[in-house]
This record gives C-alpha cells, sequence and structure tokens, in this order.
C-alpha cells in the first residue's frame, strides 16, 4: 500500500510572524550593539563629523568633473585629521617644555631653596597663608624635600601607567572614528538614502523631517558651540598677548576649548587676570576680565542662540538644557547629542499640539 501524505502544517498567522521577525530584529540590534558598545563613542563622533562637514564636503565636489569616491573622502578625513592632532601636537611640545622648566627650578629648589615671590603674598585673602607655606616649604635648602618625595615612587609608576593605558585606548578609538569617517564620507549619500528609506517603512511618511531637524541642530550645535568657541579664543587670546599674559598662545586654545563648555570659560580668563593681579598688573588684569566677560556676554546672548536655535527654531531654554543634561549624561558627546534629542522631541511636540515652530 502507498503510504498517504501528510498534509503540510498550515502556515502561521501573519501577525505570528511579524511578532516573531520583530523580536528577532530587535535581539540582532541589542546582540550588536552590546559587541561595538566599546566603539560606539567612536562611532557617533564618526557620525556628528561627517553630518557637521557634509556641506563643505559636497562643495568640494562640485570643483571636480568627475568626483573620486576614494580621493576627495581621503583628503578630507585627512584634513580633519590634522586639525585636531596639529593643536594637540603643539600643546603637547609645549606643556613638556613647561615641565622640564618646572622640574628644573623644583630641583633648583630642592638643592639650594627658593625664596618666596613677592606676588605670593600680594594674593588677595590668602596671601599670608600662601607665603608662610612657602617659607616652610621651599625657602631653606633641602626643605622641599620631604614635599618633593611624598609621592611614593609606586604611585608614579601606577599614575603614568593608567595615563598611557588612557591615552593609548583613546588613540584606537580616534583612529577608529578617521576611518568611520572615511566610510561615512564615501557612502553617506546611499546610507542617509537607505535609512530614510528604513524611517519611512517603519515610523510613515513624514519621518524625514525628523532626521532633517537632528541634523540642522547638530550643524547648528556645531557652529554654535565649536566655531563661535574658537572665536572666543582668538579674541582673547589676542588680548592676553596685549595684556602680557604668560604664555597666550596656550591660554588662548583653554580658552576656545573651555568656551565650548557652559560656564566654562570665565575660569581660563579669570586665572589669566590672577596671573596679571600676581605681576601687579591690576589695571591689565582688570581689562582682561572685562573683556572676557564682554565677549562671553555677546557669544551667549546674542551669537549661540542665534546659530543654535535659529537652525532648528529652538528655544534657546532647550538648546541650554539639552547641552546640560548631554554633557552630565554622555560627557562630551551630549554637546551635540543633547540638543539634537531636544530638537526631535520639541517637533514631535509642536507636530502633536498642531502648533507652529514659532508657538
Amino acid at each position: 500500500m502507498v503510504p498517504r501524505m501528510q498534509p503540510a502544517p498550515p502556515p502561521p498567522p501573519a501577525r505570528l510572524q511579524l511578532l516573531a521577525r520583530t523580536a528577532l530584529g530587535l535581539g540582532l540590534v541589542a546582540l550588536g550593539g552590546w559587541i561595538l558598545r566599546g566603539f560606539l563613542p567612536a562611532l557617533a563622533w564618526a557620525a556628528i563629523l561627517a553630518i557637521a562637514t557634509w556641506p563643505l564636503l559636497q562643495r568640494a565636489q562640485r570643483f571636480r568633473a568627475a568626483p573620486s569616491r576614494v580621493v576627495l573622502p581621503a583628503l578630507a578625513t585627512l584634513a580633519l585629521a590634522t586639525a585636531f592632532l596639529l593643536p594637540l601636537g603643539i600643546a603637547a611640545l609645549e606643556l613638556g617644555r613647561e615641565a622640564r622648566l618646572a622640574l628644573g627650578w623644583l630641583r633648583d629648589a630642592e638643592a639650594h631653596g627658593a625664596a618666596a615671590p613677592a606676588w605670593v603674598s600680594a594674593l588677595p585673602l590668602v596671601g599670608t597663608q600662601a607665603s608662610g607655606w612657602w617659607t616652610q616649604a621651599l625657602s631653606a635648602p633641602g626643605a622641599g624635600a620631604g614635599f618633593l618625595h611624598r609621592l611614593s615612587e609606586g604611585e608614579l609608576i601606577g599614575l603614568g601607567r593608567s595615563l598611557g593605558e588612557s591615552l593609548a585606548r583613546r588613540a584606537v578609538l580616534f583612529a577608529f572614528s578617521l576611518v568611520t569617517l572615511f566610510f561615512l564620507f564615501r557612502d553617506g549619500a546611499l546610507l542617509a538614502a537607505q535609512a530614510q528609506r528604513v524611517a519611512d517603512r517603519l515610523l510613515g511618511p513624514g519621518s524625514e523631517r525628523l532626521g532633517h531637524q537632528a541634523v540642522a541642530s547638530v550643524r547648528g550645535t556645531v557652529s554654535g558651540l565649536v566655531l563661535v568657541g574658537l572665536g572666543e579664543g582668538i579674541l582673547l587670546g589676542l588680548a592676553y598677548g596685549l595684556a602680557g599674559v604668560p604664555h597666550p598662545v596656550m591660554l588662548g586654545a583653554l580658552t576656545a576649548i573651555a568656551a565650548m563648555l557652559p560656564f566654562a570659560a570665565p575660569v581660563v580668563f579669570g586665572a589669566a587676570s590672577l596671573l596679571l593681579v600676581a605681576s601687579g598688573a591690576l589695571a591689565a588684569a582688570g581689562a582682561v576680565f572685562a573683556f572676557g566677560m564682554v565677549v562671553l556676554f555677546l557669544a551667549d546672548h546674542l551669537i549661540r542662540p542665534a546659530l543654535i536655535g535659529g537652525a532648528t527654531r529652538l528655544p534657546f531654554l532647550w538648546v541650554l538644557l539639552g547641552i546640560l543634561g548631554g554633557v552630565e549624561s554622555l560627557g562630551l558627546l551630549g554637546l551635540f547629542v543633547g540638543p539634537a534629542v531636544m530638537a526631535v522631541l520639541v517637533l514631535l511636540w509642536r507636530d502633536a499640539a498642531g502648533t507652529e515652530p514659532g508657538g
């Protein structure tokens, strides 16, 4: 007898298939995120740099009759790497020179003693205590030996090893960011089109506005924080040089970096003013501090709101909250991620409330 064929099992319902595919997709995304968790900051930095500089890359492509998919992205990546590494190299050389001078001074102070400079006792509020500490710790030959050798050799070795490991890890992440940036420059248009198709399929029509809002926020934040910070650093660096502050270039660079963080720039130009006070140049110290406050007021109340909020029609309060909350949650990366998230949330709120951007 011929065995009877068993009927094929009925296919699972379409709803069950959708749930299974969704669960599988979410599981694979979570697994991929866990595998790449150590490189997610590097990927995020590469995406931010690509978004911020994409208009410049498009302009460069228009100057070529046949844009190369390799040469131009490679040159753009090299230019950005140089923009980051050159200032860091100059700062490292300057710090190394200052460290050698400081080490030589400490050795000479340990061998022969170092009298307290006049500016130490002239420091406001703490001058008497600081002068007494200096006299006790460093004035007599050999008096500073105990102070200079409080750190044990093991502690110094451990500190150096920890610093070296941290620098090595950051160097690897920076190199990975540059590699990712090259591929984003090369295939960015294709990736953006694919991401738009996926967003339309998952979120429906209108998702393109969310992407445009996030991109505009990132570019506005880069302009408002980075470019304005560099401008503040240049202006105050010139002021440092004219006022006679030591190492005006290095202090100007520190001011530019600090100006990218909320409320951090006054720490640097305030310290520069204190250096002038210590040297007896009270008028120059007051002028530097007043000029710094004017520059800071104009940048934070006029220029930055126009650049960041104007790009997305986002109230500056939400920009500030996004920056502060982003820095607290994600560190420096949050400077750019926070405002982008706030911009998308405010856009969703306006769509739900049926209000215009100005409302």
